[in-house]
């Protein structure tokens, strides 16, 4: 008899990542549904895991981390009351293997949560859906943490790093000509907006909330890391949005990823290698914010979230 059986589960939900290099292209073939990518295609996202320094490896690390943040987070504000389980949706332990996890452990009740702050049916409803639909199949009642936005923890968090991001590159050259905060997240194609998806605008008022509270009111949003696909997705892309402020004049730039957070292939890369390169080439100082990864006020965010959905556990 397991000693988690009287235990909410908690069901922490990511998008996920290869565990080594040998693993990139099984991740790869799951993102594209079981279509293994083309030479071509494998060779580019191994050649971006390699420019990352340290290789696949952190990544999968944040992840955990995070998940035992939320574990140690909870246990100190409601002691012997929730178990944590790691589900992700492109890599093992896939979401059903967390919900089977919880299963084996004895566990009838859970909340599901994603490592992602704002709702999308692309998204977050896409993890929700794959887990309310195992935890039917094995008898276990969830509730799930939609989006968590504006929690007033999240906010500050990232107001603390945006104002330390400002007066890191206010040492920079150019930082007397101002700086503009970018802040941004991954794409999604556009025909979420037909849909009355909430993502676009979630996003948008965790930008403002943190501006504001930051102090920043230079600030614009943009996208990042569009999928490559023969639909159109939200733009403008942050590449093209830097070629515009180049033409404005603007010579310091800090990103604020706020639709990610920890450090992976979309900060890594995409920001850390692409962008800044791009940004070097027209004359741009760039600088990112830290990611949250294990902040406290992040894990206190995920775990007052929890909290406050166990009561609606078996109410929808």
């Amino acid at each position: 008899m397991s000693n988690q059986e009287n235990k909410i589960g908690v069901l922490v939900m990511s998008y996920g990542t290869p565990e080594s290099m040998d693993d990139v292209e099984a991740y790869y073939t799951h993102i594209r549904r079981g279509h293994p990518p083309t030479a071509e295609q494998l060779a580019e996202l191994t050649e971006r895991y390699e420019a990352i320094v340290g290789g696949v490896f952190p990544l999968r690390e944040n992840t955990n981390g995070q998940v035992a943040g939320l574990q140690d987070k909870l246990e100190t504000l409601a002691p012997g009351q929730y178990a944590c389980f790691q589900g992700l949706k492109h890599a093992r332990p896939y979401i059903e293997d967390g919900v089977e996890e919880m299963a084996k452990a004895g566990i009838r009740r859970a909340v599901g949560i994603v490592l992602a702050p704002h709702y999308s049916v692309m998204s977050v409803g896409s993890y929700m859906k794959r887990a309310k639909e195992k935890a039917a199949e094995l008898g276990i009642e969830m509730a799930f943490v939609e989006q968590y936005h504006l929690h007033p923890k999240l906010i500050v968090a990232l107001k603390e790093r945006v104002q330390d991001g400002l007066a890191s590159i206010a040492k920079a050259a150019h930082a007397d000509t101002g700086v503009k905060v970018l802040f941004s997240a991954h794409s999604l194609p556009e025909k979420i907006r037909e849909m009355g998806d909430p993502y676009e605008k979630q996003l948008l008022e965790t930008s403002e909330a943190v501006a504001n509270a930051a102090g920043a009111e230079d600030w614009q949003f943009t996208w990042q890391s569009a999928g490559r696909t023969r639909e159109p997705w939200l733009g403008p892309d942050i590449l093209d949005t830097l070629a515009e402020l180049s033409e404005k004049g603007v010579k310091a730039v800090l990103v604020a990823p706020v639709g990610f957070v920890s450090d992976h292939l979309e900060v890594l890369y995409d920001l850390d290698i692409e962008a800044k390169a791009e940004a070097a080439k027209l004359g741009i100082h760039l600088e990112r914010i830290a990611m949250l990864n294990r902040d406290p006020l992040y894990m206190e965010t995920l775990a007052e979230s929890v909290i406050a959905k166990t009561a609606q556990i078996g109410k929808g």
